[in-house]
């Protein structure tokens, strides 16, 4: 697929915390808009919004992955396309932080966030896994949520596992920073494209919600690092993209052929003291 271009899309609708029926009304209107788009992304908990006063109020708005709710959302699709939404997940006694990747027939797969941000460990169960690749219309796509992508192993993982482009949804608070910079997790995301030449596309919210300011930082950032796509009057990013499938960067180099594993296992020895300083559960 070396050379192969993909029109993608990141949408941020408008979330209202608890209005399920109103979100999936404007997830489906926001799919139908972007007729064209080989990739729709929307945000983080796009079904639900995000700053909860506790759990029974998570509990009122989350789905299961079969639910027809969510699974009928494929048909705002246009043929072939796919589409990633960030939902909250019930599966027994627990809530997970996912998101659904969608074909036209249907529901694909689903990711569960992983890395856990704040008040998160309040209500959510980490996933089992470090980011995901599905096999899709599109290509292999990788799929990651918001914190996740801070943490530089995880989408170097999904680009060794052949992962073409990164769908991201996210819910950035907004934090200071110096006057003409671009947020920091927009720079780290940059960086982690450029550094496994890997396409990203990221669905972030704006506006606020219960006093929490978004960052507005939905984008579409190139395989080489890029901002090729920003939020426009409609609050979306619309790009397309080249997709490389080697990651050859010269006469004499290759991401990942001058890789050094053997000289890298320190990274991965666990540190359970820093979760049980913070009192976390793991």
């Amino acid at each position: 697929m070396n050379g192969r271009q993909l029109r993608v899309s990141a949408i941020s609708i408008p979330v209202e915390i608890g209005s399920l029926a109103d979100n999936l009304t404007r997830i489906g209107d926001a799919l139908r808009s972007a007729a064209g788009a080989q990739l729709v992304v929307l945000p983080e908990l796009a079904t639900s919004g995000y700053v909860f006063h506790d759990r029974a109020e998570v509990e009122a708005v989350a789905l299961t992955v079969d639910d027809p709710r969510l699974s009928g959302l494929a048909g705002h699709l246009t043929p072939g396309a796919v589409a990633v939404v960030g939902f909250c997940e019930t599966d027994g006694a627990r809530l997970y932080n996912s998101a659904l990747v969608l074909g036209g027939r249907g529901v694909i797969g689903c990711y569960r966030k992983a890395h856990l941000w704040g008040a998160e460990y309040g209500i959510f169960t980490p996933g089992a896994q470090a980011g995901a690749v599905f096999d899709t219309p599109i290509g292999r796509l990788g799929v990651a949520i918001c914190y996740d992508n801070e943490f530089p192993e995880l989408p170097r993982r999904l680009a060794l596992a052949g992962a073409d482009v990164l769908a991201l949804p996210v819910n950035w608070p907004l934090v200071a920073r110096p006057p003409g910079e671009y947020p920091p997790e927009t720079i780290q995301a940059m960086a982690a494209a450029r550094s496994s030449r890997l396409a990203t596309v990221i669905a972030d919210r704006h506006g606020s919600e219960r006093a929490v300011t978004w960052t507005g930082g939905t984008a579409v950032i190139s395989a080489d690092g890029w901002i090729v796509g920003t939020s426009d009057h409609r609050n979306r990013a619309d790009a397309v993209l080249d997709l490389h499938c080697d990651k050859v960067i010269g006469p004499h180099n290759d991401l990942f052929a001058d890789r050094r594993p053997e000289l890298y296992g320190d990274i991965v020895i666990p540190q359970p003291d820093h979760h049980q300083k913070r009192g976390i559960r793991v």
